[in-house]
């Protein structure tokens, strides 16, 4: 029900109670399955149809970022399958695991509600299939293993995997190459779609589906950021208003290495130089303030790095341009403040963000959140 305004001089209105219960909604027709031989089924009547099926892997905590990939799926496909797996092997075995949002009811409902909307607008395809399975169904030999070193079938993308994220986080970009290998292999879809924030990751798939023959595209979509800017992650629900704030300097720092290059800067040194000067900035503001009033945040990396291979670059060739990413990591709220705005948790656990742009001569004359 939409959230009434108290206007003043205008007295409240009473709403006249419904004469009958109200309507339920619409059952969704999406299939749902939490076993691969199921779904294989389903799978081979798609093909036997000719049906294009289009599959948009995630974690669950669903938010607009996601619902921006299924749609566009839906406008490319016939058929849209969505998975639901918090995967363990892409979290070290010191990482955050166990507190990852697991909103299965909310998403259920966002789900639905994207199927009437598809249904409205007509698009090409709709929501066929969610796949929800468990950690025994995705790894049915030895128990997945989070150690760097530990025991298991996994897929290694080097030494794509041991750059920017993957030097702070040793066997993530081992789990994910891993899950989406084992997705692939049960939904074998035409088209994957994946979101440009997770810039490193799209290069890991790119170049696994590329090296191992196979036979499905991979689709990379825009970042969506929420209304300040913030690109949308599931781990956003964690920041209280007071880290929400401060981790804009990411976006910032971004901002300011495209500044100097729509000035004429080239050089790495100058580049990086920009985006260092913002977050060291506001860093040393927070610092100094008062532990009831800061929002403190450590600095993981800057790249400015190759399109095509993630290699750092020197200097950047305007006809090429370059990828900048970075990470920061918003560290606990050491006194919340009485009534004070929280995120899920109180604020007492880090968040680390990451957040990227490509930079080229076009971007360079446009307003960054274009």
């Amino acid at each position: 029900m939409p959230r009434l305004r108290m206007i003043k001089g205008v007295p409240s209105l009473r709403l006249r109670p419904y004469l009958s219960s109200p309507p339920e909604p619409l059952k969704p027709s999406f299939r749902i399955f939490k076993t691969v031989p199921l779904l294989r089924n389903d799978r081979y009547e798609a093909l036997v149809q000719r049906q294009v099926v289009g599959f948009v892997p995630t974690m669950g905590a669903l938010h607009e970022g996601h619902l921006a990939l299924i749609r566009q799926a839906a406008r490319e496909t016939d058929q849209v399958y969505v998975s639901i797996y918090v995967n363990p092997t892409q979290f070290g075995v010191n990482e955050d695991l166990s507190s990852y949002p697991q909103t299965w009811p909310t998403d259920y409902q966002k789900l639905a509600t994207m199927e009437q909307e598809l249904s409205r607008e007509n698009t090409r395809g709709r929501i066929h299939a969610i796949f929800l399975p468990n950690t025994t169904t995705m790894y049915p030999g030895l128990p997945p293993s989070s150690e760097i070193e530990g025991d298991g079938s996994f897929v290694t993308i080097t030494p794509l995997a041991k750059k920017l994220e993957g030097a702070s986080r040793p066997v993530f970009f081992r789990g994910v190459a891993t899950v989406v290998m084992k997705m692939l292999n049960i939904v074998q879809p035409e088209k994957i779609y994946f979101g440009q924030k997770d810039v490193q990751q799209t290069f890991v798939v790119k170049r696994m589906v590329r090296d191992f023959h196979l036979n499905t595209k991979v689709i990379v979509a825009p970042t969506v950021r929420e209304d300040d800017g913030l690109a949308m992650s599931s781990r956003n629900v964690y920041l209280g208003a007071r880290r929400r704030r401060v981790a804009l300097v990411l976006l910032n720092a971004l901002k300011a290495v495209q500044e100097v290059f729509a000035r004429g800067a080239r050089k790495r040194v100058y580049l990086h130089k920009a985006a260092m000067e913002v977050l060291t900035k506001v860093q040393k503001q927070q610092q100094a303030l008062p532990a009831s009033q800061r929002a403190r945040f450590e600095i993981d990396y800057i790249s400015i790095a190759d399109t095509e291979t993630l290699d750092e670059l020197e200097e950047v060739a305007s006809e090429h341009g370059a990828i900048v990413s970075g990470a920061i990591k918003m560290l606990p709220i050491e006194e919340p403040r009485p009534g004070e705005e929280l995120g899920i948790g109180g604020d007492a656990s880090a968040v680390r963000l990451i957040d990227n742009i490509r930079l080229d001569l076009l971007s360079a004359k446009l307003d960054f959140l274009t």
